[in-house]
């Protein structure tokens, strides 16, 4: 009978490639069963959980004990990574047999010769009063629920111990050690063979993310997004996934590529309909399987000439090595023959022929639906992560992946014709379960140390609530320096007078014309506010553009510039020849001594126009309009950017009386009273006043919470030494204190795996929007690795956490700073009124505050605890540049008339 007869006989042995793709298709499913809270009671294919968080990135280091329990034997390994370059692993084991009485026997009794087995192991070494960290491989089905807490749920491999399923093994083994007195050791986890078998490869090659057994038993894992783990609280990073596949097809989903045969062993087997995908691949049933087709074709009168053998017909007498001995290119016929005498057969050559393809359809079925099943998981990986191509590592041990001469070539070649848009690299693993145990421990050793160091550095960007404290007394004391006469001139917080008395009441009517200078591009806004029932603000505005040579040309070509703008505008507008009243927001700092006046004390952001500084704005602005002689304007307000957003907020809501910018840069301005603002003449009424509150702690003030990375920050901008209150909290340098803090970590080895790419030094690459999109709830840390790929930062996951964590720290801080500084504000304005209780209300505008997710509410949080005497309602301003300034222009107007009458 030729190898024709032998194939159409095992005809639903051989697999189409569409089957295979099927049968990846289906386990793909079962996997999303598994992960899903709601579906796992039901689901075959478990999806354990493992808290394995981590492979080894090759800087582990340090002495492990490993303990390897998976059947009549176990050992006990001691395992000494170094990381000096070299990545080093030495190991010393020695087996211990378990006595066939205590596999029967109590559970106290085999956890207290477990324990005696160790003592004796480090007795012999020497270490016995070392406390070393120790991992304990336990290849048992278990339920985990931390590294280092697993419950045993059956056994199996013929243990039968009592009172300890449904018990945690590792606390069991910590009491039986605890009873001798004699030595300690810390069970940092419990671990399968699997995830085992993937971190020892995971050490040698830091792409392996699977691992795979194919041995008397199959199993694999693989490291699964933590947000798809339903199972286990938190979405950040990845775990490591024990999928007990071999349970795939026990609820039916295979029973349409199973065979006669295949329902032939599961019934004789010991679990019957349970770990069916197992028995179709597994080394323990594979000679199984080709007994059981001998057996038939015998029967038949296709094989043997019709004879069957007592030795034939026993159960367990064709071995699984006999296949691969068989299957060996050129003694195999010879092996064949060998083999089937023993079983007391007379084969002829044919019988040889036959039995050979027969086993190579067993096993080739066998390496066909494990990689189907591979291809699932590889797929799966591939999704997680979003790539075009994966490149991936499995790690793979067991005996029939090892000895038999054809199995892995075929498994590999499955695993390329159903990914062909993925590079897999298969490498065998060298003792997963006891050098595997090691390196979770050690994983989990660096990743504690690690997180350490890491959190004692962060520390000093932690503020308490008594440092908060004495930021807003600061602040507070800052504020009395700006104000008074005396101290004015040296006080770091300048607080300017604005000349604006009033904030909007709602009367204000009429059309203003607004200009908005304040960096590169200009503005210039017509504004209709209207009063009683249409009550509202309606606006117009067109954007013009400053070329560079004009702003650093002369201030006179500057301000034609400008007046030519507004002339454009007027004749867009149709409305030239109105002469009408006019706001100015002009963002540079400003000595005002009236409201429509401003001396500009020195140019910012990039403008250098000559003549200028120490000018009147105001009147470089009117000589322009002369100049053109063709409309008139009346200039009635200048006005900083951060009034104008009090003013805008304040025509919404009359509690109004603060303004607050955090974008870029940072300031604030309130309402004080006249008579606590001593360099401008009167005690009645109030009078805004202009913060400048960046340049706070610029005096030192500040120095005792500015850290390292502060400093840093400040050393290397444009203006060391100045606004240091402004660096630390606004969004033009927070992500330079990030960056800083990430080079800090990485020279540390605490990030990166150590290595400082050319972009982590690059400054500025941290774009404050980064901050906002990496703090961001609903991106996944996969986004976060795509930002920092952007930035050139090859990321792990972990990494990516790291760098999330940092973000939140610095930008906390921020929050947190500010609202200390707006708390003294408020107070300032209670205490000024002599009252119990203030209900105030905060315009506020600014990109970091618009637009980070988390920056807003830490803030008022901070507010709250530190001012719980004030009601404080923060109100997002629209447009206050350029609506604020006209509202100012509408105020004063209103009042001017209002003395006219």
């Amino acid at each position: 009978m030729g190898f024709f007869h032998i194939d159409k006989y095992l005809y639903d042995m051989r697999l189409s490639e569409e089957t295979l793709q099927e049968v990846s298709q289906r386990f793909g499913k079962e996997m999303e069963k598994g992960l899903g809270a709601d579906t796992n009671p039901t689901a075959s294919v478990k999806m354990l959980p493992t808290f394995v968080r981590s492979t080894p990135d090759g800087t582990e280091d340090g002495d492990f004990l490993a303990l390897d329990l998976g059947g009549t034997n176990f050992r006990v390994l001691r395992v000494k990574v170094s990381d000096n370059g070299l990545q080093k692993v030495e190991m010393e084991n020695q087996i211990y047999a378990i006595p066939e009485e205590l596999m029967r026997g109590s559970g106290v009794q085999l956890f207290d010769h477990i324990a005696e087995c160790l003592a004796n192991f480090l007795d012999k070494l020497n270490i016995k009063d070392k406390k070393l960290p120790l991992g304990f491989t336990f290849s048992f089905p278990c339920h985990q629920t931390k590294l280092d807490e697993s419950i045993l749920v059956t056994w199996t491999k013929g243990f039968k111990c009592s009172s300890v399923e449904g018990k945690d093994v590792v606390s069991m083994l910590r009491k039986s050690i605890k009873k001798r007195g004699d030595f300690d050791i810390d069970i940092v986890a419990v671990v399968n063979d699997t995830v085992g078998t993937m971190m020892t490869c995971g050490y040698d090659d830091h792409n392996c993310e699977v691992g795979l057994i194919v041995g008397t038993g199959t199993n694999a894992c693989y490291m699964e997004e933590m947000r798809h783990i339903d199972l286990v609280e938190g979405d950040e990073g990845r775990m490591c996934i024990n999928m007990e596949w071999g349970a795939f097809g026990d609820d039916g989903v295979l029973k349409d590529i199973r065979t006669e045969f295949d329902h032939e062993i599961d019934m004789g087997s010991l679990n019957p309909g349970k770990q069916l995908f197992e028995k179709m691949i597994s080394g323990m049933y594979m000679g199984e399987l080709v007994r059981l087709i001998l057996v038939k074709m015998a029967k038949e009168g296709l094989l043997f000439g019709g004879r069957l053998t007592p030795d034939l017909l026993t159960t367990g007498h064709f071995e699984t090595r006999y296949i691969s001995a068989i299957e060996k290119e050129k003694e195999g016929l010879q092996k064949a023959h060998e083999i089937l005498t023993k079983l007391g057969l007379e084969p002829s050559h044919e019988d040889c022929v036959a039995t050979l393809r027969i086993c190579q359809i067993v096993s080739t079925r066998s390496a066909n639906l494990c990689g189907a099943t591979l291809a699932a998981v590889l797929r799966r990986i591939k999704d997680n992560k979003g790539v075009e191509r994966l490149r991936s590592t499995v790690g793979v041990d067991g005996s029939v992946y090892k000895k038999h001469p054809h199995f892995a070539r075929r498994l590999h070649k499955t695993v390329r014709k159903l990914l062909p848009d993925c590079e897999i690299r298969f490498v065998r693993s060298e003792d997963g379960s006891g050098k595997g145990a090691a390196m979770v421990t050690a994983v989990a050793y660096r990743l504690a140390a690690q997180h350490k160091a890491r959190q004692k550095i962060l520390e000093a960007l932690k503020l308490s609530h008594e440092q908060l404290l004495e930021v807003k007394q600061r602040m507070r004391i800052e504020m009395e320096k700006g104000l008074g006469k005396e101290t004015h001139a040296e006080a770091a917080v300048k607080m300017l007078p604005t000349y604006v008395c009033s904030t909007p009441d709602g009367t204000e009517k009429g059309d203003f014309l607004a200009l908005d200078l304040g960096g590169t591009n200009f503005r210039v806004l017509l504004v209709r506010v209207r009063n009683g029932m249409r009550r509202g603000v309606e606006m117009h505005n067109k954007i013009y553009s400053i070329p560079v040579e004009i702003m650093q040309g002369t201030g006179e070509e500057l301000f034609d510039h400008i007046v030519h703008c507004i002339s454009d505008f007027l004749e867009y507008m149709g409305m030239k020849g109105v002469s009408l009243p006019l706001g100015f927001t002009f963002s540079f700092p400003c000595q005002q001594t009236s409201l429509d006046e401003g001396i500009l004390l020195k140019w910012t952001k990039g403008f250098k126009a000559t003549g200028c500084e120490g000018e009147d704005v105001v009147n470089l602005l009117k000589e322009a309009i002369h100049r053109r002689e063709e409309f008139d304007l009346d200039v009635v307000a200048v006005v900083n950017d951060t009034v104008g957003t009090m003013m805008t907020c304040g025509y919404e809501d009359p509690y109004c009386e603060v303004g607050l910018i955090v974008g870029t840069g940072s300031n604030a301005c309130y309402m004080e009273e006249m008579r606590n603002v001593e360099l401008v003449e009167g005690e009645e009424g109030r009078m805004c006043i202009n913060m400048e509150w960046g340049a706070f702690g610029d005096n030192g003030c500040l120095d005792d919470i500015r850290t390292e990375f502060d400093l840093a920050v400040d050393e290397l901008s444009l203006n060391p030494g100045k606004q240091r209150f402004e660096k630390m909290i606004s969004g033009m340098y927070l992500g330079e204190i990030v960056r800083n803090i990430l080079i800090d970590f990485t020279k540390r080895g605490l990030l990166f795996r150590g290595r400082i790419s050319e972009r982590l030094k690059t400054r500025g690459i941290f774009e404050t929007k980064f901050l906002s999109q990496i703090e961001s709830d609903c991106l996944a840390l996969l986004q976060v690795r795509s930002i920092l790929q952007h930035l050139g930062l090859e990321s792990t996951c972990d990494d990516s956490i790291i760098v999330k964590e940092v973000c939140a720290v610095v930008a906390r801080r921020a929050a947190q700073l500010c609202g200390a500084g707006m708390a003294a504000v408020v107070d300032k304005i209670r205490e000024n009124r002599g009252l119990d209780f203030l209900k105030v209300t905060v315009g506020v505008d600014g990109t970091l505050y618009k637009l980070h997710p988390h920056f807003s509410t830490v803030m008022h949080e901070t507010v709250k605890q530190l001012s719980p005497k004030c009601e404080v309602t923060f109100l997002q301003s629209e447009d206050g540049s350029g609506k604020g300034a006209a509202l100012i222009t509408a105020v004063a107007c209103r009042i001017r008339e209002a003395g006219q009458r």
